[in-house]
């Protein structure tokens, strides 16, 4: 009895043992267990602030990178955008257009409607050289259009009938860059934007959109000789040294200098000729700026029928009317280049 009650007695004694040491150990393991829970949470919130630290950071980076980026172009002196009308005198911001015309009056009414619309027009000029005056409805008509995309719209009457008009001095044009332009001939504005921004990096060249190249010859005569290059000349070669009249910009200063400085007789060969006027301009621009021209390449929509130069010996007219101006200027003031400026947003491959 007293043996079973010891062994009872050890039985519970070893039991009572067993289950403090049971306890020990549990609460040991509890106690790593939560010092490992607590290092888990020390771990992870470290790791969510770690992840905050970077992801704020990042973010900061990529909001510094963007302003620097916004700011980048005014500080380095571009423009990220094609000039838009500034306030102020719209001497520099915004041009005129000049277009040149010859009893084609619904033609006239859409290219006056279409460039009065483009966002940096200042003032569309009408050169006029019929024999009558434009009538009061045409008058009327384009005053309506014009008036609705707040341009103005002014004749410039000339009693006589000459290609040399196309280059005379005008009154009261508020602007320095003119757009010389015929009557057949719609550019869209986007385009117009792009050759006016490239006209005021370089305000005294003549920038436009349609190019063409003087080619040397040898001269039978032993003195310097050249060809008029045409459009597919250019195309194969990709080198100009002109832009026509037909469609560019240029210095409002230089009708001026057309008029009242250009040698005589070359005036008078344009008057009696009637052609080549687009060639005595660019001959007398080159000898003032010693520099080529400038090319835009962009879309070009001619809306009428096909003019002179369609006609047969048109090509050595020209060439006829270029030998002649190296004989007065007494050398060949043209430049040529191969530059063409382009909108890169609109193309895929440089």
């Amino acid at each position: 009895m007293h043996q079973e009650g010891a062994v009872r007695n050890g039985m519970g004694s070893n039991a009572a043992n067993v289950s403090f040491a049971s306890l020990a150990s549990f609460k040991d393991k509890a106690g790593m267990k939560g010092q490992r829970s607590t290092l888990q949470r020390w771990r992870f919130a470290c790791g969510n602030m770690s992840y905050r630290v970077k992801l704020l950071t990042g973010c900061v980076v990529v909001l510094l990178a963007l302003y620097c980026t916004s700011r980048a172009a005014s500080i380095i002196g571009w423009d990220d955008q094609y000039p838009e009308v500034r306030s102020g005198s719209p001497s520099r911001h915004r041009y005129t257009v000049l277009i040149n015309t010859w009893k084609r009056y619904e033609l006239l009414k859409k290219t006056v409607a279409h460039y009065s619309s483009c966002s940096n027009v200042d003032a569309v000029n009408v050169i006029w050289s019929e024999p009558q005056p434009p009538t009061k409805e045409l008058h009327s008509k384009l005053t309506e259009v014009t008036e609705r995309n707040q341009v103005e719209v002014r004749f410039n009457i000339n009693k006589v009938d000459e290609l040399n008009n196309r280059f005379k001095p005008i009154a009261g044009i508020r602007t320095d860059a003119v757009f010389s332009v015929d009557d057949d001939l719609v550019i869209p504005c986007p385009t117009m934007d792009l050759a006016f921004s490239v006209w005021l990096s370089a305000p005294r060249s003549m920038v436009g959109f349609v190019p063409r190249m003087h080619w040397p010859k040898q001269s039978k005569h032993g003195r310097e000789e050249y060809t008029y290059g045409g459009w597919w000349s250019v195309w194969w070669t990709g080198t100009y040294s002109m832009i026509l009249t037909k469609a560019s910009f240029l210095h409002k200063d230089y009708l001026d200098l057309y008029t009242n400085t250009m040698p005589s007789s070359i005036l008078n060969f344009v008057k009696h000729e009637r052609n080549c006027e687009d060639i005595a301009m660019s001959f007398l621009v080159a000898n003032v700026t010693n520099a080529s021209p400038l090319w835009v390449k962009g879309e070009v929509h001619e809306i009428g029928s096909t003019g002179i130069s369609s006609l047969s010996g048109h090509t050595q007219h020209r060439t006829d009317c270029m030998n002649y101006f190296v004989e007065i200027f007494g050398h060949m003031p043209l430049v040529s280049t191969r530059v063409k400026a382009t909108d890169a947003s609109e193309i895929w491959f440089w």
